[in-house]
């Protein structure tokens, strides 16, 4: 059994060109899925993470963090939406392939959970959705690998701790 959407999304970030951006309320990303991200930006493609900066669920907010470090070296952008509780599961990747829907990055989502995304195709509501990420980022952090090499021993643990229960999430 595999999930159709997480399926999509994976093609759909390998197939990518120029740009991956992907708001998630909950980013606990697998082996491939990582990998996915990181190939991406390896061959020059602008990928942009907008993600929470406070959750309703600590555990999956700690195993995520646990993934900055790696995708910050391969030159993915990560942001913190700040102001809000995060709860979009979007994509957009080049201008023009966009999914929306319940779908979030974690094992729970892709395996256990019934979710259903829409796939939309064009650049009006590629354009739409664009100037909706570009509002989010605007109201968000960048982490930067320089500082985020600098977290307390406590934030480090606390994503230790949370990645023991990662597929569990």
């Amino acid at each position: 059994d595999y999930s159709l959407i997480y399926a999509t999304l994976l093609s759909a970030i390998a197939s990518a060109g120029t740009s991956i951006y992907i708001t998630n309320a909950y980013f606990v990303p697998d082996p491939q899925l990582l990998a996915a991200l990181v190939a991406a930006a390896g061959r020059g493609v602008d990928v942009k993470l907008i993600l929470p900066s406070q959750t309703d669920s600590w555990l999956v907010f700690h195993a995520g963090r646990g993934f900055y470090e790696p995708l910050l070296r391969a030159g993915v952008q990560i942001h913190e939406r700040h102001g809000v509780i995060l709860h979009a599961k979007t994509a957009l990747i080049d201008g023009v392939w966009a999914t929306v829907g319940s779908t979030n990055l974690d094992w729970r989502s892709f395996l256990d959970n019934d979710e259903i995304n829409a796939v939309v195709l064009g650049r009006d509501f590629a354009q739409q959705m664009s100037s909706m990420i570009s509002s989010d980022i605007a109201a968000s952090t960048e982490i930067r690998l320089e500082d985020w090499k600098k977290r307390s021993m406590l934030l480090r643990i606390k994503e230790w701790g949370a990645s023991l229960l990662q597929r569990l999430l």
